[in-house]
């Protein structure tokens, strides 16, 4: 988002302060001021480290998913905490969000086609549960309401986005819609079986176009475009080229979210254990053995090549879905848990480093990885990396979040 656009959302929500009353105890964290990493077992807490560094750099309070994942993080460390300034910063943040009218309506929103922005509803129901007040429950109705009116392939898959990706469903997608879709079906409707079988339908769908459409290691290539009009689509099955690896961990934690929700009855939750029981499968095996992290382009003949590299933001995914699955019981042995381990110390050794006042810097995550290019491996390792880029620092967090909570049960 554009400065000016920072500063509009700044105006009014200085314009209602006389009409709304913020949170108490708004926080901060000043860009002079010393990051403390806190302490876990011994070693730096980077649930707490992360998070009060990414504060200090600035998150501006916008409807992105990114923001939105950073939240659910930031919650993470409250909830291992009980520190109130979490709780605190979350909800100054969707109260931005619902100036100036604060009666439902989030600013900016306008109505959106794009499966992203239904993440956002996550960070209103999170502070609907956290303070019972109705109004986060009006906002997150928006994006349920998005969900019933988003496009859909001949089969029944939500597509991407509309009208920039007609007939396209992105494993990116699947987490920004369809957990959200759990979740609220979990909390208001948990006798929907029509909503929770179309919930099993975009898991049945995407994991027959892209799992089952890649021969090689068992990983899901990116996207699938029902039309096979696209210019990187295959010809017959639609399927797209490679198996980009941030895309492989937004699925890990869609699937591992999702079950959190999903009904033990439901005859569609086996199933989704089933695609989680296969992908853990390939991504372990797909784990560099040098580094202990997940390549950029996870197509096995792509490993090592000029241009690929080990790249955080899917390496966090992947960790964290590893270690939730772990923690959840949906699977178990050394191979999985030795996997999450390693993974999670290359993290905090390398891609976690400290700089100025203490604060951590989160290194080595790729800005995008888009299906409107021509989805070959040159357009991938052409994209630049960012510092500090929450599509890498939020699923960090949850790491962390995860690695505190398997350390203190072994």
């Amino acid at each position: 988002m554009m400065k000016g656009s920072l500063f509009v959302l700044q105006f009014l929500a200085s314009a209602a302060l006389a009409a709304v009353q913020l949170p108490r105890g708004w926080f901060t964290i000043q860009p002079t001021e010393k990051i403390k990493p806190g302490k876990f077992q011994g070693k730096p807490r980077y649930l707490t480290w992360m998070a009060d560094s990414q504060i200090q750099h600035g998150v501006e309070p916008t409807l992105a998913y990114t923001v939105s994942a950073f939240y659910s993080g930031v919650l993470l460390a409250y909830e291992r905490t009980g520190d109130q300034k979490y709780l605190d910063y979350v909800r100054h943040g969707a109260d931005i969000l619902l100036y100036p009218e604060h009666d439902g309506t989030v600013l900016f929103y306008n109505n959106s086609n794009s499966i992203d922005d239904i993440r956002i509803g996550h960070t209103f129901l999170d502070m609907f549960n956290a303070t019972g007040d109705e109004i986060y429950k009006k906002a997150a109705a928006n994006m349920r309401n998005q969900i019933d009116r988003t496009g859909r392939t001949p089969e029944g898959g939500f597509y991407h986005r509309y009208p920039g990706y007609i007939d396209q469903m992105w494993l990116d997608g699947i987490y920004m819609l369809d957990v959200f879709y759990a979740r609220w079906t979990y909390e208001f409707e948990p006798d929907n079986t029509t909503a929770w079988d179309d919930i099993a339908l975009q898991f049945d769908l995407i994991n027959k176009v892209t799992t089952q459409s890649n021969h090689t290691n068992g990983l899901p290539v990116h996207g699938w475009d029902a039309g096979k009009t696209q210019v990187w689509a295959d010809p017959v099955t639609g399927a797209a080229p490679h198996v980009w690896g941030r895309a492989v961990g937004w699925y890990i934690m869609a699937l591992v979210d999702t079950l959190d929700y999903f009904p033990e009855r439901h005859s569609g939750r086996k199933r989704l254990l089933s695609y989680l029981q296969s992908l853990v499968d390939a991504i372990v095996a797909a784990q560099d053995p040098k580094t202990k992290g997940w390549w950029l382009i996870m197509d096995p003949e792509l490993a090592g090549v000029h241009g690929n590299y080990i790249e955080s933001s899917g390496s966090a995914m992947c960790v964290r879905g590893l270690f939730k699955a772990l923690r959840m019981g949906y699977i178990s042995g050394k191979k999985y848990s030795k996997a999450a381990l390693d993974g999670y110390e290359l993290m905090t050794t390398s891609f976690a480093q400290p700089r100025g006042h203490g604060a951590l810097a989160w290194e080595w995550t790729v800005q995008t990885g888009s299906l409107s290019s021509n989805g070959t491996f040159e357009y991938y390792a052409s994209m630049p990396l960012f510092q500090n880029d929450l599509k890498g620092v939020a699923p960090f967090i949850f790491a962390s979040y995860e690695y505190e909570l398997f350390s203190s049960k072994s």
